[in-house]
């Protein structure tokens, strides 16, 4: 898989909350950071970035993923870069999540990971959610 299709893969099984496929798509070890509105996260396992991290805190069982709204793909030199923007809902609320992804691949897998996160940003019902 190259990189552009890697990334494509990671919006989509973040969005799905698959957990066996983020799993995959990560190396053993990976070298993981990022930055949210209100912590930083630094990891080397992949099941701590997934099931910890990701889909533990980020977005957790409660969050409702509804649509995955955009996903940008390229490459900033030798890394690949990442961008795609989730509509969320917690509770009776909905959310836009836009993250900013670099990494890097080695192999079939993502060996270098990087993410910056808006945050959960509230958006009204009523609001167009798309681009």
């Amino acid at each position: 898989m190259n990189g552009d299709a890697l990334g494509t893969a990671f919006a989509r099984a973040l969005a799905a909350k698959d957990r066996d496929t983020l799993h995959a798509l990560l190396g053993d070890p990976v070298d993981f950071k990022a930055l949210t509105p209100g912590a930083h996260w630094d990891a080397d396992d992949p099941g701590e970035v997934v099931d910890r991290i990701i889909l533990g805190q980020w977005f957790e069982p409660g969050d409702d993923i509804e649509r995955l709204l955009h996903v940008a793909t390229g490459r900033v030199g030798d890394r690949e870069h990442l961008a795609y923007r989730l509509q969320v809902r917690t509770g009776a609320t909905r959310h836009l999540v836009e993250q900013q992804v670099y990494y890097s691949v080695a192999g079939e897998r993502i060996a270098w990971l990087r993410i910056l996160c808006s945050g959960f940003r509230p958006v009204p019902d009523e609001e167009p959610s798309e681009d």
